[in-house]
């Protein structure tokens, strides 16, 4: 199991030159964890890719409904002391903070492609590509 923050799943369901990755990640461990944040944050995603590329609302609709398939049964709810003290402890926002909660509630690395995430939570937080090419 890991989890898996929104861009990962939107590397996943939309593609991009970051889908290669998402798509070993998922082959490499297909168990994916999510704070309940993730729907917010995945539709926000979808709203970018329809305005931006004129994306159908019923094709977003069709990846939105897609991804909460696969996110059944694995979303969870964080402390929220525990995600203020990840704000203290870093300048990541309390969005960000909510996903290395569950992570480190989890016991599971966090695998992410947000660099200030990489760089403020080394030992729970690990690269896509990284984790892509089984160097955990």
């Amino acid at each position: 199991m890991i989890v898996a923050d929104s861009n990962l799943l939107a590397y996943l369901m939309l593609g991009g030159p970051e889908a290669e990755d998402a798509e070993r990640v998922f082959r490499r461990d297909p168990v994916w964890a999510v704070p309940v944040l993730w729907r917010s944050e995945f539709r926000s995603i979808l709203a970018g890719y329809k305005r931006q590329r004129g994306q159908p609302v019923a094709d977003a609709a069709a990846v939105n409904e897609l991804a909460e398939r696969l996110l059944a049964g694995r979303e969870y709810s964080v402390r929220g002391d525990a995600v203020l003290q990840l704000v203290a402890e870093s300048s990541c926002s309390a969005y960000d903070c909510e996903y290395v909660a569950l992570a480190r509630e989890l016991q599971v690395p966090l695998v992410t492609w947000d660099r200030q995430v990489l760089r403020a939570f080394p030992a729970v937080a690990i690269a896509g590509p990284a984790f892509a090419g089984g160097s955990v």
